[in-house]
């Protein structure tokens, strides 16, 4: 259940990251709403890693949740901001990918 709390946690991040970036392309009460969903995937992520690290290794718990964070940021930013997706980009999420799973399976 709190692997599950990290994965959500970590969605979160990326839709605080997302934000950021819609936030740099707006202005005025468009900017304001973006800081808010900022401000309440933030609360919600940080709320979510807490309870998570209760009983998970926090070391491996905050390296999950930045990695999917990570993961997911780089992907909307591909999808949604029109970032490059060459080869070496993906070469390392997907190596990226690979370490999270290896630090989860190596978790008590």
């Amino acid at each position: 259940m709190n692997w599950l709390l990290v994965l959500i946690a970590g969605l979160f991040e990326v839709g605080f990251a997302a934000c950021l970036g819609k936030m740099k392309e707006s202005s005025g009460s468009a900017a304001i709403g973006w800081l808010l969903g900022f401000f309440g995937c933030l609360s919600i992520s940080m709320y979510l890693l807490y309870r998570a690290t209760q009983t998970l290794p926090i070391g491996t718990a905050y390296a999950v949740w930045t990695g999917v964070g990570v993961v997911g940021t780089v992907l909307v930013g591909i999808l949604f901001f029109r970032e490059p997706a060459d080869f070496w980009r993906i070469f390392f999420i997907v190596t990226l990918i690979g370490s999270i799973i290896g630090l989860k399976m190596v978790s008590h």
